[in-house]
C-alpha cells in the first residue's frame, strides 16, 4: 500500500492542477494579511473560502483521479496485490496531497507574519486541521461515487450534487425546520443536524473558537453551550474522525466486492 500511496502522491503533485491549487492559497495567505493587520478577521475570511471551496476541490480531484487512473488500477488489480491496498494507497496519496497543498500554501504566509508571536495561533490551527479533515472527508465521498458508477459523467454529476447538498441545499432546509418547528424544544435537533453535516460542523467549530458566536443568534448560544466546552470539541473531532473512517470503510468493502 505504501509503494501505491506513494506513486499516486507524487502523480498528484507533478500535476500543474496542485501547484495551481498550492499558488492560490499561497496568494490567498499573503493578500489576506496584507490587508488585514488582524490575523483573526484573515481566518474568518480563510474560513468562508475553505467550507466551500475544500470540499469541492477534494470531491472533484477525487472522482477525476479515479477515472483517469482506472486502466492503471485494472492493470493494478491483475498483479498480485490486495485490492484495500490499491485502493486505499490511492485515496491517501490524494487526499495527503491536497490536504499538505493546503497546509503549506496558507501555513508559509501565516508563519512569515509572524502568527507563531500571535495569540491567533491556536484559531489558525483549528483551521487548518479542519481543512484537513474535510479533504479527507470528501476525497472518501468522492471515491465512493467512482467506485458504485462505472458513467463518468454520473460520477462527475453525482458528486457535485453531494457537494451542493451538503456546502448549500442542507443549511437551507435546517434553517427551514428550525423555522417550522419553533414552538418545539430544538436544542438536541440542532446538535445533531450539525453534527450529520462535517461543512456546518467545521464551521461551527472554526465560529466558537474565534467567541463570535453571538452571530449565531439562538443556535449559537445552544453550540456555545455544547461546542464550547472541552468535552464538546471533543465529541465534535471524534465526529470528524468518523465522518472520515466510514467513507474509507466503505471504500474498503465496496473494493473487495466489486466486479472490475
Amino acid at each position: 500500500m505504501l509503494k501505491i500511496l506513494k506513486y499516486s502522491f507524487y502523480d498528484l503533485m507533478r500535476s500543474r492542477w496542485s501547484y495551481v491549487y498550492f499558488i492560490f492559497y499561497l496568494l490567498l495567505g499573503f493578500v489576506l494579511l496584507f490587508l488585514n493587520n488582524d490575523v483573526s478577521k484573515a481566518v474568518i475570511t480563510l474560513m468562508n473560502i475553505i467550507i466551500i471551496l475544500v470540499p469541492l476541490i477534494a470531491t472533484i480531484f477525487g472522482v477525476m483521479y479515479y477515472y483517469n487512473s482506472r486502466e492503471f488500477t485494472e492493470l493494478l488489480l491483475a498483479q498480485p496485490l490486495k485490492r484495500t491496498s490499491i485502493f486505499l494507497g490511492q485515496y491517501l496519496g490524494v487526499a495527503g496531497s491536497l490536504a499538505m497543498s493546503l497546509i503549506l500554501g496558507l501555513g508559509i504566509p501565516f508563519m512569515l507574519y509572524g502568527l507563531l508571536k500571535s495569540n491567533a495561533i491556536w484559531d489558525f490551527a483549528l483551521l487548518l486541521v479542519t481543512g484537513a479533515f474535510l479533504t479527507l472527508i470528501f476525497t472518501a465521498l468522492a471515491f465512493n461515487i467512482a467506485l458504485s458508477n462505472e458513467n463518468k459523467i454520473k460520477g462527475f454529476g453525482y458528486a457535485v450534487l453531494l457537494w451542493l447538498f451538503l456546502a448549500v441545499v442542507y443549511d437551507g432546509v435546517f434553517l427551514i425546520s428550525l423555522i417550522i418547528f419553533e414552538e418545539y424544544p430544538l436544542d438536541n435537533f440542532s446538535l445533531v443536524a450539525t453534527m450529520l453535516n462535517p461543512i456546518d460542523l467545521s464551521r461551527t467549530l472554526i465560529l466558537l473558537k474565534l467567541d463570535i458566536s453571538a452571530l449565531l443568534g439562538y443556535t449559537g448560544a445552544i453550540f456555545k453551550k455544547f461546542f464550547g466546552t472541552n468535552l464538546g470539541f471533543f465529541v465534535s473531532m471524534s465526529i470528524l474522525v468518523v465522518w472520515t473512517l466510514l467513507p474509507v470503510a466503505r471504500i474498503v468493502h465496496k473494493a473487495k466486492r466489486k466486479d472490475f
